[in-house]
């Protein structure tokens, strides 16, 4: 889900890019409550990134080893499994708290723009240019 709007570090932070807020017609209130949902969740977000990371770099070992322990290689995968599971969890968490400040047709918008556009929603979140087929109307997922 982070794909959709992506909350990690700046570059998911769309409701702050000038030709989104101007698409979305996005008001000061909501860009203030999306901004304070984001630092409700930054930190967990980051923690449970960090789980997972660690997770994984307690797996690469096993798994390189000379003489491979299957049950410990399994339990590892398992508890990275779980890590990812936690860390997807409250990323939904944290794009269904950013939806809920926007208005239907503003979430049509994002959606209509994403299916339209599925390699372009990076560039466009991140800043940069949104790409020449972008919807006319308020809109950007």
């Amino acid at each position: 889900m982070e794909g959709a709007l992506g909350p990690m570090g700046g570059h998911g932070r769309f409701w702050n890019n000038p030709a989104i807020v101007e698409k979305l017609k996005l008001t000061d209130d909501q860009r203030k409550s999306m901004d304070d949902i984001f630092l409700q969740h930054r930190e967990t977000l980051v923690d449970l990134r960090g789980n997972l990371e660690k997770a994984e770099l307690t797996l690469e070992p096993l798994i390189k080893a000379d003489q491979p322990d299957e049950s410990k290689i399994t339990a590892q995968i398992d508890a990275v499994a779980q890590a990812r599971a936690e860390l997807e969890k409250a990323n939904a968490r944290f794009l269904l708290a950013i939806r809920a400040k926007l208005t239907p047709d503003q979430w049509k918008q994002i959606q209509d723009f994403r299916a339209e556009h599925p390699q372009g929603m990076r560039r466009w979140r991140e800043g940069g240019q949104t790409p020449q087929a972008a919807p006319s109307q308020p809109g950007p997922q």
